[in-house]
């Protein structure tokens, strides 16, 4: 299916095109091993997307290059193959779900290809450019399931064994799999003592789950805040060369997933959008076994809409416990709001919001209800809060 030696010539297409970025040490995230970052968030065009990409393109006949591509994407496979296709010439048509972010969908047509918005998630887009390429002729330029953009991808895990070759574990997120696929097969060809662990958002799990079943998952729907990795079903190829080369797929959840994004924005001021955070999200939150190894986490993209990141940040504080909102019932009478006020700045919490509702069927008739919105250190400063808060006498409902 994959020669070792299609990634090395990949890697020597790429020299001029695709950034060799950089392994950096992310000892400020509080974790149990060694971190490291690949930050691919760096790349060209924001994502890894453009190595397997560009590749691909590179590889096709003056005949296929004449039809012009077609390609579907959720945004970071789109520029990377517009940006491809411009460099060699080509005409190219990207079929991106209508819900792809803003910023990604305009930054496609900045590197010159025809965009189609097409309604629903990932897999429809897929359908429509599947239709159009039968329709047209295009040269169909798949995301993940093609050995030449595997191969592309895989030049990642090359990068990661010259520029870290004592690591001893990789963690790599996963939408349809291609590039773990690649990284998988280029560090256990190359170095089968390494670790290779793969990460899915818990609501797109369908590598995770096909990889538990034995057999290629289909999902109805899917949800989840890293847009990039929402696959209902991974490609035949990838899944063959996951089962194969990879040690463990695990997921993690949105709110896991907007933890990372913030903690890597504040403490390694490293920008990562969704997919391109649930690899750092699983060190965190402590699902895979690295305890004490060095560890390299591939931060694979960093195209995140800024109406997305200023929700994420809000999440993230919140499941960091920098935010809390109290719930709090109160005898409508003077005084009352001064002394939660006391209680909350001798413990050093900050108000954000003060809401206050006379009218409420939970509350007695001559009580009212506020509602407290905070900034706090960490969840320990939050139960200390609550706590003098009920041996001050009030009533926390939340």
């Amino acid at each position: 299916m994959l020669e070792i030696s299609e990634l090395f010539n990949a890697a020597a297409v790429l020299k001029d095109v695709a950034r060799p970025t950089a392994v950096i040490p992310a000892s400020k995230l509080e974790t149990d091993c060694q971190l490291y970052l690949k930050t691919e968030n760096l790349q060209l065009t924001g994502s890894f997307k453009l190595r397997g990409a560009y590749y691909k393109i590179s590889q096709l006949s003056d005949e296929e290059k004449k039809r012009g591509v077609i390609a579907c994407s959720a945004g970071n496979h789109a520029q990377g193959v517009a940006l491809g296709a411009t460099h060699n010439g080509i005409k190219a048509l990207i079929c991106l779900p209508a819900g792809a972010p803003i910023s990604k969908v305009e930054a496609t047509k900045g590197y010159g290809a025809e965009v189609c918005l097409v309604p629903g998630v990932y897999d429809d887009a897929y359908a429509k450019a599947v239709e159009l390429r039968d329709k047209h002729g295009y040269t169909f330029v798949h995301p993940f399931d093609d050995p030449k953009v595997i191969a592309g991808q895989g030049t990642i895990g090359l990068e990661i064994l010259e520029q870290l070759p004592e690591v001893e574990a990789v963690v790599v997120p996963i939408g349809g799999g291609g590039l773990i696929a690649g990284v998988a097969f280029a560090i256990k060809t190359l170095r089968p003592d390494v670790k290779v662990y793969g990460v899915q958002a818990a609501g797109a799990p369908s590598m995770y789950e096909s990889v538990k079943k034995g057999e290629i998952c289909h999902l109805n729907n899917v949800s989840t805040i890293a847009d990039g990795i929402a696959v209902k079903q991974p490609g035949d190829l990838t899944y063959e060369l996951c089962r194969k080369y990879v040690d463990e797929v695990v997921t993690v959840n949105d709110d896991e997933t907007a933890a990372a994004i913030l903690a890597l924005m504040e403490k390694q001021k490293v920008v990562a959008e969704g997919a391109g955070a649930v690899a750092v999200a699983a060190v965190m939150f402590d699902k895979l076994p690295v305890k004490g190894k060095k560890v390299v986490a591939v931060v694979s993209g960093g195209n995140i809409d800024v109406n997305t990141l200023n929700r994420v940040i809000n999440r993230g504080l919140t499941k960091s416990g920098r935010k809390y909102t109290f719930i709090i019932d109160l005898y409508d009478k003077p005084g009352q709001l001064a002394g939660v006020m006391n209680v909350i700045a001798q413990q050093g919490g900050n108000v954000i919001s003060v809401t206050h509702e006379r009218i409420n069927t939970t509350t007695e008739i001559n009580g009212c209800s506020i509602r407290l919105e905070l900034e706090t250190r960490d969840q320990a400063h939050i139960d200390t809060i609550r706590q003098a808060l009920l041996d001050a006498g009030f009533h926390v409902t939340n």
